[in-house]
Formats: structure tokens, C-alpha cells, sequence
């Protein structure tokens, strides 16, 4: 079964689309992270989850 660990980025109202782009690319290019979901609040707000899957080793005798 596969394991997710989650991060939540919120952006304020004023942070313009090119700018949430950029930081959730950086994200993902370089923390393996995925999107999850996006929730847009009426005050203009965004909040973001990213996930990645948790890798776990498996003891080798």
C-alpha cells in the first residue's frame, strides 16, 4: 500500500498566478512533490496540498 506524506501552501490574495506557479514548479522539480487538491476561498485566497510518496526500505538479510 502505498504511504503519502502531505504539505500544505497557502497564498495570500495578492500573489499572482505567475508566482504560485513558479513556487509550486520549484516544488515539484525539486521535492518530488504532486498535486493533491486546490481549494480557492471567496476572499481570494489559496490553499494548496501537495503529496509524495514516503519510499520505504525493506531490511535485506
Amino acid at each position: 500500500m502505498l504511504e503519502y506524506e502531505y504539505r500544505e501552501l497557502r497564498f495570500a490574495r495578492g500573489t499572482s498566478r505567475s508566482a504560485t506557479r513558479q513556487a509550486l514548479a520549484e516544488h515539484a522539480e525539486y521535492g518530488r512533490w504532486e498535486l493533491a487538491r486546490v481549494r480557492l476561498y471567496p476572499n481570494g485566497s489559496r490553499r494548496i496540498t501537495l503529496r509524495r510518496k514516503i519510499i520505504r526500505q525493506t531490511r535485506t538479510i
